[in-house]
C-alpha cells in the first residue's frame, strides 16, 4: 500500500481497513413486552398528533372566494 510522506489530516481513516477485528459482538437482547408497547404508543401518539394538526389546520388553508371576504363599514365611507 502506498503511504504518503507528508502528514495528512485524518490519515487514520485511510488506514482503518488494516485494523479490522475478528471478534463478533454479543447478540442483541430482545425487547420486552413493555418496551414494544411503549414504542407502539409513542408512534401512535405522533401519528395522532400529525393527523389532528392536519384536521384542525385544513379549514384555515381552504381558499375563500373574494365575494366571501368581510369588509368593514368604515372602509365603505371613503
Amino acid at each position: 500500500m502506498f503511504r504518503r510522506r507528508e502528514p495528512v489530516p485524518f490519515a487514520f481513516l485511510a488506514e482503518a481497513d488494516s485494523f479490522r477485528s475478528n471478534v463478533t459482538p454479543p447478540p442483541r437482547q430482545r425487547a420486552s413486552v413493555g418496551q414494544i408497547a411503549g414504542r407502539w404508543l409513542t408512534g401512535l401518539t405522533i401519528v395522532a398528533g400529525l393527523v389532528g394538526a392536519l384536521v384542525i389546520g385544513t379549514p384555515s388553508l381552504a381558499h375563500q372566494s373574494p365575494a366571501a371576504t368581510q369588509h368593514s363599514e368604515a372602509s365603505d365611507g371613503r
